[in-house]
């Protein structure tokens, strides 16, 4: 007999708080596009911005404004301090955007000045870091096409297992591929190539009646975008990092749809047929108590990561915690609803199938 954390009868009527779920998504999304746009785009690190950073590590006690007053004379453009980890760590980023002074330099201008200026609280410089603007523009990019990417492959999967049609599922990669194409030629830049490519991805989808795939990659969307807004929200920085976090995200978010759609599928061929609505909600009830149960101990490790997992992992393990819980959110609230939403007839009665 299975483990249940939650009864596979239960019958929670998830379709029926799908408008409250699609206003929350809403809301949360505006606030975080509004703050990108407050803030003029997301808050790269070095390995996206270019610069040099230092990692100093303070024995006393020492505050941002001490450090800040110690190297605001030493010539380093666009001077950014940032604490990690706990305050009684006295532990700090100190970065500088500025990629024509060498390394060294950088190095014996802040040790000079913290001897200097703070030489009660004896700083050790633990790492320095340079990555130039041109390598910075690249990491941006192939960031950007690596998430792109890996939705566009999952909308084709998705589409020839659920739907059984592959042809329809190369015919959107192809209307892409021409789109992006023509796009091309007016200059655009990769972010907003990226942009173009994911509207005409949903829209090959609806045009195309290809409703699994336009519920996992709407929910995909969705996960990202919640994701980066609260990193902006909070003043955290777009790294590689951050980026593989999204990509584990995107990842995690996809099983747990394709489990709630399997599950819709499988009732279709098998069930008892019924109003498609409630097949949905049935389907999600059945697959609840998998879904938390597998979430909830994913989250148990990923908070142990982001508490004990040191100021290198902070933001990876942030980024987890944020995207499991929302990927588990989209994956009963957005995915599926959408099935309903753009399913032909989706108010007949589906027949029962022996």
């Amino acid at each position: 007999m299975g483990l249940h954390f939650i009864r596979p009868d239960t019958k929670i009527d998830f379709v029926g708080f799908r408008y409250v779920a699609y206003c929350v998504s809403a809301a949360l999304i505006l606030l975080g596009l509004v703050s990108l746009v407050v803030k003029g785009g997301p808050r790269y690190g070095i390995d996206f911005a270019g610069g040099i950073v230092v990692q100093v590590k303070f024995e006393q006690k020492t505050d941002m404004t001490q450090v800040r007053q110690a190297l605001e004379d030493q010539n380093l453009p666009g001077l950014v301090i940032q604490q990690i980890g706990a305050p009684e760590d006295s532990e700090y980023l100190v970065r500088t955007s500025s990629s024509e002074i060498s390394s060294e330099d950088v190095r014996t201008s802040v040790s000079q000045a913290l001897e200097q200026k703070l030489p009660q609280a004896k700083g050790d410089i633990r790492r320095l870091e340079m990555v130039g603007p041109k390598v910075g523009a690249d990491l941006r990019s192939k960031a950007l096409e690596a998430m792109y990417y890996a939705i566009l492959l999952i909308a084709i999967y998705i589409s020839g297992r659920f739907e059984q049609r592959w042809t329809a599922a190369g015919i959107m990669a192809g209307g892409l591929f021409l789109g992006i194409s023509a796009l091309q030629f007016l200059g655009l830049s990769t972010s907003w190539l990226i942009v173009a490519a994911m509207v005409i991805t949903l829209g090959l989808c609806l045009y195309l009646r290809l409703t699994y795939a336009l519920g996992a990659v709407v929910a995909l969307i969705h996960d990202v975008l919640i994701t980066v807004g609260i990193f902006s929200l909070l003043d955290k920085e777009f790294d590689l990092t951050v980026i593989a976090a999204l990509l584990t995200i995107i990842g995690y978010s996809l099983n747990d749809t394709i489990i709630v759609f399997d599950r819709i599928r499988e009732t279709l061929r098998y069930g008892k047929g019924g109003n498609f609505g409630q097949i949905i909600n049935d389907s999600v009830n059945q697959t609840l108590s998998r879904t938390i149960l597998t979430s909830g101990l994913t989250m148990i490790v990923v908070v142990c990561l982001y508490l004990l997992g040191g100021s290198v992992i902070h933001d990876f393990a942030l980024a987890l915690m944020v995207g499991i819980f929302v990927g588990t959110y989209s994956s009963i609230f957005v995915a599926s609803p959408i099935l309903l939403h753009f399913r032909r007839n989706a108010s007949d009665e589906v027949p029962a199938k022996a």
